[in-house]
């Protein structure tokens, strides 16, 4: 009997250890690994110069310091890269993914080439997530106050491309202003528009308040324009500009709820920045390695200073589980989907 108990309890012993998670092993499950992060991009750009700012400290963050090596993936916006986290990437913690916020907007207006469910990502947060944008017209228009703004019909409204960030935010705010007729002329870059107002072949144009500060401090200072609305991301977030902090806030001009479910749209492809995402079914301990990594790399000032270093701005991280929760709250509604989709192509503007 004495035999047989101890031949038993060896049996459970050996069988113990075999199920029991590498973690819980003295050896980092890292320690001597090499880790491919996947970019859903070209190299050279800011993207990858964020990027690059983070992968020592994450290095650094993730128990057994593994090696990083980075594999460019182009394409589709990131449906190329995403595609490839999503179906192909062992759920191992040795392959994740960064890509731009098209992996939400892309998935929730059912591009063509997405064969993802977003949902079923992990997401382990991202270094850029504010943003704001300001809605300008030439001064020379006279459109100095909201109401002549209004009364003016057919202001040519300066752009990139259909579906540009900036085209949309043309859209955006002529539409939930209610600008008269306006008409959205494209095939600029972005200094182009500026150059398009001074030769007057366009009225006005959205952008970024710090490229203004940065690029065209002269608008300002010479009142060469006039702006009269802003796009806060999160809403709560001011710009520190006096030019741009006292200008309404877009959503104050919404009339119905699905006007406001837009702006939740837009705010929500914005705010989640470049993810970080592991595939399905990555085990909960490396989950939680890599999100506790992120959320340390995120608080370093040292990665502060060399993300302000490489990229000419500020980090402005999200935390994993507030780009997961922001995520999962983004309005689906097919009207809503729909209507995003009909202000972000070359259609006339919808009636509101």
């Amino acid at each position: 009997m004495t035999k047989g108990l101890s031949f038993t309890s060896l049996a459970v012993f050996i069988a113990t250890l075999a199920a029991a998670p590498l973690f819980a092993q003295s050896t980092p499950y890292f320690q001597g690994k090499t880790i491919l992060l996947i970019q859903g991009r070209e190299p050279g750009g800011t993207g990858a110069l964020r990027v690059q700012a983070a992968i020592p400290f994450i290095k650094k963050y993730i128990p057994g310091e593994p090696i990083i090596v980075t594999q460019f993936m182009p394409g589709g916006g990131g449906r190329k890269a995403t595609n490839y986290i999503y179906r192909n990437a062992k759920p191992d913690g040795l392959t994740f993914g960064n890509v731009g916020s098209g992996l939400v907007a892309n998935a929730v207006l059912s591009s063509t080439g997405v064969e993802y469910d977003m949902d079923k990502l992990i997401y382990l947060g991202a270094s850029n997530s504010t943003a704001q944008y300001v809605f300008g017209t030439n001064a020379k228009v006279g459109t100095d106050t909201l109401e002549k703004l209004r009364a003016r019909p057919g202001l040519r409204i300066g752009a990139q491309t259909v579906g540009h960030d900036i085209y949309i935010n043309d859209r955006l705010f002529s539409w939930l202003i209610g600008l008269k007729d306006p008409r959205f002329v494209t095939g600029y870059s972005g200094p182009e528009i500026d150059l398009a107002m001074e030769r007057g072949e366009v009225d006005g144009r959205a952008n970024i308040p710090d490229t203004i500060l940065q690029r065209s401090p002269e608008h300002i200072e010479k009142k060469l324009m006039n702006y009269h609305a802003i796009i806060q991301i999160p809403k709560e977030d001011r710009h520190p500009h006096p030019t741009f902090n006292k200008l309404p806030e877009l959503e104050t001009f919404a009339r119905a709820d699905k006007e406001r479910k837009i702006m939740t749209m837009f705010r929500t492809f914005r705010l989640v920045g470049s993810p970080y995402i592991l595939p399905p079914g990555t085990p909960t301990e490396i989950v939680k390695i890599y999100r506790d990594a992120m959320r340390k790399t995120f608080k370093d000032p040292a990665f502060l200073k060399e993300f302000k270093k490489l990229s000419a701005d500020d980090a402005t991280p999200l935390l994993p589980e507030a780009q997961e929760k922001a995520i999962k709250d983004i309005p689906r509604e097919s009207e809503v989907i729909a209507l995003f989709n009909k202000l972000a192509g070359s259609e006339p503007l919808p009636l509101r």
